[in-house]
């Protein structure tokens, strides 16, 4: 949906719509190709919480904790990322600040410092690693009657816009998870 909708007329930005398997091990490979093949400013990964009730801007990833398996059967070694890296890394976006500045109505937007250490937070954690800093993590109820694919489009292309004004860097590149985006400057900007 966000795909169709684009980020609005103002945002000098190239939107692409990437999807990663929820499989740690595909999700690392594919995180750092997008890091090494296309160096982006930013990348905002998308991932559905089938408990949530809102979105969920999440500030920070974790490095360890990843016990569940995957739909593969897998899970990181010792339930870690990144051996020998920080445990915890911070967005270089103010997830607070994006919170209360966005107003989308018919949904609740919400801050987060617990991503859940499951495939999203890995594959946050491994961008935040690989971007020193420059990514973000959106957590999204399923679609439903009170959230259809049109209003959530609506939603994440506001959220993302506040993102981008947040960094003050309106070139960014951005990216998303599971249904993902990524978002390039346009020619000759």
């Amino acid at each position: 949906e966000l795909s169709k909708l684009g980020l609005g007329n103002e945002t000098v930005v190239q939107l692409r719509t990437l999807e990663l398997p929820v499989d740690y091990r595909e999700a690392k490979r594919r995180v750092t190709g997008i890091w090494e093949d296309h160096q982006p400013q930013l990348v905002v990964h998308v991932g559905m919480d089938t408990a949530a009730k809102a979105i969920i801007l999440e500030q920070s990833g974790k490095n360890q904790g990843y016990r569940d398996a995957d739909i593969r059967g897998f899970w990181p070694e010792g339930g870690v990322c990144l051996p020998g890296s920080p445990d915890v890394l911070e967005s270089g976006v103010c997830m607070k600040a994006v919170c209360k500045r966005v107003a989308v109505e018919g949904v609740d937007v919400i801050f987060s410092r617990d991503a859940g250490r499951y495939v999203c937070d890995y594959t946050y954690y491994l961008s935040l690693h690989h971007g020193k800093g420059c990514a973000a993590l959106i957590h999204v109820p399923p679609l439903s009657r009170g959230l259809p694919a049109s209003l959530l489009g609506r939603a994440l292309r506001v959220i993302i816009q506040e993102m981008l004004e947040e960094v003050g860097k309106p070139k960014h590149k951005a990216q998303f998870k599971e249904n993902s985006t990524m978002v390039l400057p346009a020619k000759g900007n």
